[in-house]
Protein backbone atom coordinates (compact mmCIF):
# COMPACT_ATOMS: atom_id res chain seq x y z
CA UNK A 1 0.00 0.00 0.00
CA UNK A 2 1.28 3.46 -0.86
CA UNK A 3 -0.03 7.00 -0.99
CA UNK A 4 0.92 10.24 -2.70
CA UNK A 5 0.81 13.22 -0.34
CA UNK A 6 1.40 16.93 -0.87
CA UNK A 7 3.18 19.09 1.69
CA UNK A 8 5.43 22.12 1.42
CA UNK A 9 4.66 22.59 -2.27
CA UNK A 10 6.01 19.14 -3.16
CA UNK A 11 4.52 15.68 -3.65
CA UNK A 12 5.87 12.51 -2.03
CA UNK A 13 5.12 8.84 -2.70
CA UNK A 14 5.13 7.16 0.72
CA UNK A 15 4.55 3.72 2.22
CA UNK A 16 4.24 2.70 5.86
CA UNK A 17 7.65 2.74 7.54
CA UNK A 18 9.23 5.22 5.11
CA UNK A 19 11.38 8.04 6.48
CA UNK A 20 11.29 11.23 4.40
CA UNK A 21 12.50 14.81 4.72
CA UNK A 22 9.79 17.42 4.15
CA UNK A 23 9.77 21.20 4.40
CA UNK A 24 9.92 22.44 7.99
CA UNK A 25 6.75 21.78 9.99
CA UNK A 26 5.78 23.44 13.26
CA UNK A 27 5.89 20.18 15.28
CA UNK A 28 8.44 19.18 17.92
CA UNK A 29 10.52 15.99 17.65
CA UNK A 30 8.55 13.03 19.00
CA UNK A 31 5.21 14.56 18.01
CA UNK A 32 2.79 13.35 15.38
CA UNK A 33 1.52 15.04 12.26
CA UNK A 34 -1.40 14.16 9.99
CA UNK A 35 -1.25 14.87 6.26
CA UNK A 36 -4.78 15.54 4.98
CA UNK A 37 -3.80 16.52 1.45
CA UNK A 38 -3.70 13.00 -0.01
CA UNK A 39 -3.64 12.97 -3.80
CA UNK A 40 -3.81 9.22 -4.43
CA UNK A 41 -3.96 5.95 -2.50
CA UNK A 42 -3.21 2.47 -3.83
CA UNK A 43 -4.38 -0.41 -1.63
CA UNK A 44 -4.81 -2.98 -4.41
CA UNK A 45 -6.98 -0.55 -6.38
CA UNK A 46 -5.98 2.96 -7.28
CA UNK A 47 -8.03 5.80 -5.77
CA UNK A 48 -7.23 9.32 -6.90
CA UNK A 49 -8.82 12.74 -6.75
CA UNK A 50 -12.31 12.71 -5.23
CA UNK A 51 -12.07 8.99 -4.43
CA UNK A 52 -9.10 9.63 -2.09
CA UNK A 53 -10.68 12.70 -0.49
CA UNK A 54 -11.22 11.20 2.99
CA UNK A 55 -7.81 9.57 3.24
CA UNK A 56 -5.14 10.68 5.69
CA UNK A 57 -1.53 9.77 6.38
CA UNK A 58 -0.22 9.78 9.96
CA UNK A 59 3.47 10.29 10.64
CA UNK A 60 5.73 10.81 13.64
CA UNK A 61 8.44 13.46 13.71
CA UNK A 62 11.92 11.97 14.02
CA UNK A 63 13.94 15.19 14.08
CA UNK A 64 14.29 18.70 12.74
CA UNK A 65 17.45 19.82 11.02
CA UNK A 66 19.10 21.80 8.29
CA UNK A 67 20.41 20.53 4.97
CA UNK A 68 23.96 20.92 3.68
CA UNK A 69 25.01 24.40 2.66
CA UNK A 70 24.39 25.45 -0.93
CA UNK A 71 26.70 28.16 -2.26
CA UNK A 72 25.05 30.92 -4.31
CA UNK A 73 27.66 32.81 -6.35
CA UNK A 74 26.73 35.82 -8.48
CA UNK A 75 29.21 37.15 -10.99
CA UNK A 76 29.15 39.73 -13.77
CA UNK A 77 32.06 39.76 -16.14
CA UNK A 78 34.20 42.81 -16.89
CA UNK A 79 32.78 44.85 -14.00
CA UNK A 80 34.49 43.30 -11.00
CA UNK A 81 31.16 42.37 -9.46
CA UNK A 82 30.91 39.12 -7.55
CA UNK A 83 28.90 38.13 -4.52
CA UNK A 84 28.99 34.90 -2.55
CA UNK A 85 26.13 33.75 -0.31
CA UNK A 86 25.30 30.48 1.42
CA UNK A 87 21.92 28.94 2.21
CA UNK A 88 20.87 26.04 4.43
CA UNK A 89 17.28 24.84 4.03
CA UNK A 90 15.44 23.70 7.15
CA UNK A 91 13.66 20.34 7.07
CA UNK A 92 11.62 18.01 9.25
CA UNK A 93 12.33 14.26 9.09
CA UNK A 94 9.16 12.20 9.51
CA UNK A 95 8.45 8.47 9.66
CA UNK A 96 5.22 7.32 8.04
CA UNK A 97 3.24 5.34 10.61
CA UNK A 98 -0.17 4.66 9.04
CA UNK A 99 -2.06 5.23 5.81
CA UNK A 100 -5.81 5.57 6.46
CA UNK A 101 -7.52 4.89 3.14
Amino acid sequence: MYAVIATGGKQYKVSEGDIIDVEKLDVEAGGTVTFDDVIAVNDGTMKAGADAAGSTVTASVVKEGRAKKVIVYRYKRKTGYHKKNGHRQSFTRVKIEKINA
